[in-house]
């Protein structure tokens, strides 16, 4: 059964509502969150950087941040920028990028499905982020950004969804991403129709989110043991929940410094006993699971996995990723930590081929390893099994803006 709850968003002001809503400020290089700071007095960047402009400086992820943040986020509101619905709604969005529309809801997810396993995770949860999370949380008293939670296909909740989506949308913007944004507001008949609709679920599925899934969890649990006064919202937090058919799942590829003092003919060779090597005219990304490609000085490689390599009965030993840390990340090229080595970075599906091949070509990496996308079904049977996928698998779609509908902890 999956319980979703309808709740109070403070939204922007329908004319601010493209000024507002962003993207997470860590997705922005340094030269481009300057820009958005300095350019618009409205987004929601100014929120989570208080200090901008400002002579005070406090030390990042501190109480003492987190209080300027709360009151910055209180200045938006005694402003008229966000304004809170007078009753609790299920809401709808719907993003369009590149002709694909994601389109799902927006809605409390509850915090005891979550201990329970009925939110099923894939990827372990760093408990120093998981600490400062919930800290910033506990003090700002809010939700900006949707944990993104997948569900199997059901042809009621699409129904509805096409059904309350042929009216004119609350919102209706483009960014400068050239994606698409829309929202809706459901009334309370609509929004119980949606409820009733997911209950009938068994699961689903944390796809983007897991440190602030589980900085909500814990928050709960904190408040309840030191006494604190209940509030009903700290029973769920914000999630967008989506039809699994509908997401995009790219690869993370992985791009190295050095190559552990072997020069690239040694590298190859030390490839052999593990792969299928071929020496490619050109460079290309992998053409089906269990290949991957290298990208080298020297030029291009497909790397084609052999049979003993391959544990198809382990649902994390046969995933590309796996393979590619035990076969070489670990014994060849000595990177035995993925989170901490610094000889190695993740890029996103996302980023052309030719920018990762110019860093190697300019000497600047050593080699860039392109993997093949993991499946939803390979997702979840890492989840199911309650096992974790190795770091940076999955770069998934879409990607949410925050301060689009904000989900207050304190209520």
């Amino acid at each position: 059964m999956t319980r979703i709850s309808p709740f109070k968003a403070l939204r922007p002001v329908r004319d601010k509502v493209h000024l507002v809503a962003t993207r997470p400020y860590y997705s922005y290089k340094k030269n481009v969150l300057k820009a958005k700071l300095e350019d618009n007095p409205y987004t929601f960047l100014r929120i989570i950087n208080p200090e901008f402009n400002s002579e005070k400086r406090t030390k990042p992820n501190s109480p003492e941040r987190f209080k300027l943040v709360k009151e910055k986020y209180a200045e938006f509101i005694k402003e008229g920028i966000l304004k809170q619905d007078k009753e609790s709604h299920i809401y709808i969005y719907r993003q369009t990028k590149a002709g694909h529309s994601f389109t799902g809801i927006v809605a409390g997810a509850s915090v005891e499905e979550y201990d329970n396993d009925l939110i099923k995770k894939h990827e372990a949860t760093l408990t120093s982020r998981e600490t400062m999370f919930t800290e910033y949380l506990d003090i700002v008293g809010y939700n900006a950004e949707p944990v993104l939670l997948s569900h199997p296909h059901d042809p009621t909740i699409s129904n509805l969804l096409k059904n309350f989506t042929s009216k004119r949308p609350e919102y209706e913007f483009t960014t400068t991403d050239r994606i698409t944004h829309e929202l809706w507001v459901l009334d309370q008949i609509e929004s119980k129709d949606v409820i009733i609709a997911f209950e009938p679920l068994q699961a689903t599925y944390i796809a983007d989110g897991h440190h602030r899934s589980a900085s909500s969890a814990r928050l709960k649990h904190i408040r309840r043991e030191r006494n604190a006064p209940y509030f009903h919202n700290e029973d769920h937090f914000l999630a967008f929940f989506i039809d699994e058919d509908l997401m995009r799942i790219l690869e993370f590829n992985r791009i190295v410094k050095d190559l552990n003092g072997l020069n690239p003919q040694d590298f190859v060779s030390r490839l052999k006993s593990s792969f299928e090597v071929i020496k490619l005219t050109k460079g290309r990304k992998p053409e089906h699971e269990h290949e991957m490609t290298l990208c080298l000085k020297d030029g291009w490689y497909s790397l084609i996995c052999k049979k003993d390599v391959i544990m198809e009965d382990h649902p994390v030993k046969c995933l590309d990723a796996e393979i590619l840390t035990t076969q070489v990340l670990d014994p060849i090229l000595n990177i035995r930590d993925l989170k901490t080595d610094e000889r190695i970075e993740f890029i996103s599906g996302i980023e052309p081929l030719e920018s990762l091949e110019e860093r190697v070509k300019k000497g600047k990496y050593e080699a860039a390893f392109f993997l093949y996308p993991a499946t939803m079904e390979q997702v979840k049977r890492v989840a199911d099994n309650q096992m974790i996928m190795p770091p940076k698998s999955t770069w998934v779609e879409p990607k949410l803006r925050s301060g689009l509908t904000i989900y207050p902890i304190n209520e």
